[in-house]
C-alpha cells in the first residue's frame, strides 16, 4: 500500500512537471469561473440568473398568446386556467411581455443604456444602471419561455396593483411563482418586480411559496 501511495505521489509531481505550473493555474481558475452546473434536470427548474446563462442545449416549442406573445407550450394549459381563473374572479389580466430571443434582449438592454445616456449618465454609468433593472442578453428567464410579465389588461378599469394581488395570492396554484420579490433581491440580483412570474410547475411552487423561497433558495435544498 505504501509503495503504491508513493507511486502515486510520484505520478503527480511528474503531470505537474510536464504541465507547468502556470498550466496547472490556468486550468483551476478555469474551474473556478465556468458558471455553476444546473442543479436539476426538470426542465420546469432550469436557473437562470445573473451568473447562470440559458443552456445551450435548453430546447422548447412555442404558442402563441394574443398581442403577439409567446411561451413554451408545455406551460400553456396552466397558463389558460389561471387566467380563466382570474377572470372568472374579475380580475382581468393580460401577458405584456413572455418569450424574448436573445436579439430581443440586446434591443432592450441598448434602449435601457440609450434612456440613462440621455438622462447625462456616462457610458460605464448607464451601462450599470441599465443592468441592474434588465437582465443581460443570454441572461434571461424570458429566454426560456418560461418567465412572463403579467399587467392590468385595462389599467383605466383596474390597477396593475390589485392584479398582482390576485397573482401572489393563487398564482402558485397553477405552478407560477413572482420571481423577484422585494425581499430577495440580494440573492436575485434583481429590482422587486411584482409583474414578473415564472413557472416552475404546482409542486416546486407550493413548496417555494409556503416557505418564502425564490428559485435559488430551493434549488439548494435539491443539492
Amino acid at each position: 500500500m505504501r509503495i503504491g501511495a508513493v507511486i502515486l505521489l510520484l505520478a503527480v509531481f511528474a503531470f505537474a512537471a510536464v504541465l507547468g505550473i502556470g498550466t496547472i493555474r490556468w486550468l483551476l481558475e478555469r474551474a473556478e469561473n465556468r458558471p455553476p452546473k444546473q442543479i436539476s434536470d426538470d426542465w420546469r427548474l432550469v436557473l437562470v440568473n445573473y451568473e447562470n446563462p440559458v443552456p445551450e442545449d435548453h430546447t422548447f416549442t412555442l404558442i402563441e398568446l394574443r398581442n403577439d406573445q409567446a411561451v413554451d407550450e408545455r406551460i400553456y394549459p396552466d397558463l389558460q386556467a389561471m387566467f380563466d381563473d382570474a377572470r372568472s374572479e374579475g380580475i382581468s389580466i393580460i401577458v405584456t411581455s413572455s418569450y424574448r430571443s436573445y436579439e430581443d434582449q440586446v434591443e432592450i438592454m441598448e434602449r435601457f443604456i440609450r434612456d440613462f445616456e440621455n438622462q447625462g449618465y456616462t457610458p460605464e454609468e448607464a451601462k450599470e444602471k441599465a443592468e441592474a433593472q434588465v437582465n443581460k442578453p443570454g441572461y434571461s428567464e424570458h429566454q426560456l419561455g418560461l418567465g412572463i410579465d403579467i399587467n392590468s389588461e385595462n389599467s383605466s378599469v383596474q390597477s396593475s396593483d390589485h392584479a398582482w394581488r390576485w397573482l401572489h395570492e393563487n398564482a402558485w396554484k397553477y405552478g407560477f411563482v413572482q420571481r423577484y420579490p422585494a425581499d430577495k433581491t440580494e440573492i436575485t440580483h434583481v429590482i422587486n418586480e411584482p409583474w414578473h412570474y415564472r413557472y416552475v410547475g404546482k409542486e416546486a411552487a407550493q413548496i417555494m411559496t409556503e416557505n418564502n423561497w425564490c428559485l435559488e433558495e430551493y434549488l439548494e435544498t435539491l443539492r
